[in-house]
């Protein structure tokens, strides 16, 4: 047997929505000029400019040598900070570049 409810709703339900500002990267993916020791270090020796970022992200040193994780570590970077940008084509043409801007913005927001 269905029982029907008799009274008439006379109220939507209410959903609470957070505001939060969408930011932007504090530099440019090609201003490595900009911090002179992290393009040094990100043009000759990326493995240990990534395991800083990573640790720096609060993730394992071991993070950059995994498949994909530079994506996931740069993704991650972005939702912490609240940065609105694309990432695809950052992450496939400039591998480098986009690692000395993930440090540079790390160094500039503390």
């Amino acid at each position: 047997v269905m029982s029907y409810q008799t009274e008439a709703m006379t109220s939507q339900p209410q959903m609470t929505v957070t505001s939060y500002t969408v930011s932007h990267w504090s530099s440019d993916v090609c201003d490595c000029c900009d911090e002179c020791g992290i393009c040094l270090c990100g043009a000759f020796i990326p493995c240990i400019l990534g395991c800083k970022v990573a640790q720096d992200n609060g993730d394992s040193c071991c993070l950059p040598f995994l498949p994909g994780a530079m994506i996931a570590l740069r993704t991650s970077i972005r939702d912490k900070y609240r940065i609105n940008c694309c990432n695809f084509c950052i992450m496939t043409c400039c591998p480098f570049c986009r690692l000395c801007q993930m440090a540079r913005e790390q160094k500039a927001r503390g």
